[in-house]
């Protein structure tokens, strides 16, 4: 059994030694630590990328902390199952005491899957008491818009928010990430595009 720790901070102002220090007093030989410079909610993170693919049956993966590893929850828990699939553990060593190679562990994090379900229903929810709002007011028939006033309220209310997963929203709302980011920046602020659908135009 190798132990592999991943570690992550979002601006290069940031300093990684404490949670290098932390992962190396929990074993971890240097040479098996992997690391990013990147937003949490970046899908692009290359130190990640190899982490994952350098694990084997067997392995545990240990972070410092629960978000060093996750974008969002519906993110964090696709990957630590994706992880148990293949035999790997999960260790976070500060915060939630998370470690799926014991019986307590696997508990802890069977919450955080509900936790992440729940979160799911909410997006689900929200996105369609207002496409049936945008119905009731006369959007019937015809060609439906791909942006409705209903997906951009529910797009900027999400983008706003650092726990929004992107690819999960697109998801919901049906579109592409393109159609998403030509409505509604990444702040959760309107576009032009997105101007126009609010205004009806």
């Amino acid at each position: 059994m190798t132990s592999l720790g991943y570690m992550r901070i979002s601006t290069t102002d940031q300093d990684l030694s404490l949670q290098r220090d932390a992962l190396l007093s929990a074993g971890i030989d240097p040479n098996h630590i992997y690391e990013d410079t990147a937003s949490g909610k970046r899908d692009d993170r290359p130190g990640l990328e190899a982490c994952l693919k350098a694990l084997r049956e067997g392995d545990v993966l240990i972070v410092w902390k629960l978000d060093r590893l996750g974008r969002s929850l519906p993110h964090l828990v696709k990957t630590v199952y994706g992880l148990q699939e293949r035999g790997i553990g999960f260790r976070v060593l500060t915060g939630a005491p998370i470690d799926t190679t014991s019986s307590a562990g696997k508990l802890v994090f069977s919450i955080f899957a509900g936790l992440a379900e729940f979160e799911r229903s909410l997006i689900v929810e929200r996105t369609e008491a207002g496409l049936v709002a945008a119905r009731a007011r006369g959007r019937i028939g015809g060609r439906p818009a791909v942006m409705t006033k209903a997906k951009v309220r529910l797009a900027l209310a999400s983008m706003g928010k650092p726990e929004t997963c992107v690819t999960d929203l697109c998801a919901e709302l049906g579109v592409s990430r393109a159609t998403l980011y030509a409505h509604v920046t990444p702040k959760g602020e309107l576009r032009e595009a997105g101007k126009k659908v609010m205004e009806g135009r």
